[in-house]
């Protein structure tokens, strides 16, 4: 029987905490800076841009850090330059301290998702990993949600004060974050560790390996997708279909709830299916491109009813939602588990890349394309999505097969859960949870 462990508890509760400041601070990004520098919009949005990809430069030494130091010890200092950043925002009132404040916080909000990624696998094994990513994600989605309605109810009580309130809020939960982790005892298992470091492998062990560079550019396709919610869907709302702004929010609220309320459940409907992880994101593709194929069809008839327009807006938004709670703790576990150990920072900056990368190119993309047709950006996106499918069914044969169907957890006198490293019949050794400490400089990839 498997017995709960701290990390059970302790990255979903983060992860929710997490939330709530992001929450609190992202809707609120651009009037935020314009209201404390003074600046115009154009300017934050380009001083914003230039310092989130300069900030995606820090991916591979994150990634370093991570297989030498270990990923709880990373993400502590992740978290403490996000409080620092996040604390100094409402000081920096002219443009070089804007610039240089928004570069850190960037560099620090690039490298988080990889060092966390690189946690799950250090705390979980087999479908523990699938799980514990479900559950961390829908809670950071609520906590999204919650974050969003504070941010809202301070700001409406105080006015423009409540902008500085919400970054030393979102600065308070990033402290309270980093304290939660404490609990947090990774495991690796040594001897594959150290067949890797003495290799000498580090970034070119990456490089080198074909079949994850396939993942990762699956990954890049799908991850326009997540952009579309954000990017796509209100200028498509209001450029092209012509509807109130208010189904934008709607739309955006509807996702949060559905991800925060059905994450976990769809999550655990799709491992009792026993789902390799490749056929279960790849079909979360496909429903991406259900959506996006919808979303064609309305802006080909283009009701000019709100009530119509609102009920297909839902339900489009149902269906890419649905698609996003099945990809999502499939592909990213696909990528903790196809990673070697002693090198699994390095691997998940690189997959981290695509996920920068197509936040980066979304924007100016789907603009081009809607200048073109409003149908345009969804007719490519509708193509990606059923590329990248192709692609994770047709990689998943040269893949480890631990990664591509995850194993059955076996528990030990221990306190973490592990599997056998390469195939099912090989006999669970013990090992004792102990903190990461640095590799001697010698020995290190």
């Amino acid at each position: 029987m498997r017995r709960r462990l701290p990390a059970d508890w302790v990255l979903p509760v983060t992860a929710a905490v997490n939330g709530v400041g992001t929450g609190m601070y992202v809707p609120f990004t651009l009037v935020f800076f314009h209201t404390v520098t003074g600046l115009s919009f154009p300017v934050v949005g380009a001083v914003l841009t230039a310092t989130g990809l300069a900030g995606i430069g820090v991916l591979p030494l994150a990634g370093t850090a991570v297989d030498r130091y270990g990923a709880k010890r990373v993400l502590h200092v992740i978290y403490g330059v996000r409080v620092a950043g996040f604390a100094l925002y409402p000081f920096a009132q002219s443009l070089p301290a804007f610039a240089a404040v928004a570069l850190v916080t960037a560099a620090a909000d690039r490298a988080f998702p990889a060092a966390q990624q690189s946690l799950i696998g250090e705390v979980a094994r087999g479908s523990d990993r699938d799980r514990l990513q479900a559950a961390t994600r829908a809670l950071q989605n609520a906590g999204n949600g919650a974050g969003a309605l504070l941010a809202t109810l301070v700001i409406s009580l105080v006015g423009s004060a409540g902008y500085a309130y919400a970054a030393w809020g979102n600065a308070l939960t990033f402290a309270l974050a980093a304290l939660l982790l404490r609990p947090l005892k990774p495991v690796r298992t040594a001897d594959r560790a150290g067949a890797v470091r003495r290799s000498g492998a580090g970034y070119r062990l990456v490089l080198a390996d074909r079949p994850f560079l396939v993942v990762t550019g699956a990954n890049f396709l799908n991850a326009l997708n997540y952009s579309a919610l954000s990017v796509l869907f209100p200028l498509f709302m209001v450029e092209w279909l012509r509807g109130p702004t208010v189904l934008t929010g709607a739309a955006f609220t509807l996702n949060t709830v559905l991800c925060a309320v059905a994450g976990v459940a769809v999550g655990a409907r799709v491992r009792r299916t026993g789902a390799r992880r490749t056929r279960a994101a790849a079909l979360g593709g496909s429903l991406f491109a259900a959506a996006f194929a919808a979303q064609i069809v309305l802006g080909t008839l283009r009701p000019g009813s709100v009530t119509v327009l609102g009920t297909a807006m839902a339900a489009v938004v149902v269906v890419y939602t649905l698609g996003e709670l099945i990809h999502s703790p499939a592909a990213e576990v696909l990528a903790v588990s196809a990673a070697p150990e002693a090198v699994r920072g390095r691997y998940l900056a690189a997959y981290q890349m695509s996920w920068s990368l197509a936040k980066a190119v979304a924007p100016s993309l789907f603009t081009t394309l809607l200048a073109l047709d409003g149908r345009a950006p969804w007719a490519v996106l509708v193509v990606t999505s059923a590329l990248a499918a192709m692609l994770l069914v047709r990689v998943e044969r040269r893949l480890p097969a631990e990664a591509v169907r995850p194993l059955p957890v076996t528990v030990t006198g221990g306190s973490a859960p592990l599997t056998p490293a390469t195939t099912p019949d090989v006999t669970p050794v013990e090992l004792t949870p102990v903190e990461l400490t640095p590799v001697p400089e010698g020995s290190r990839p």
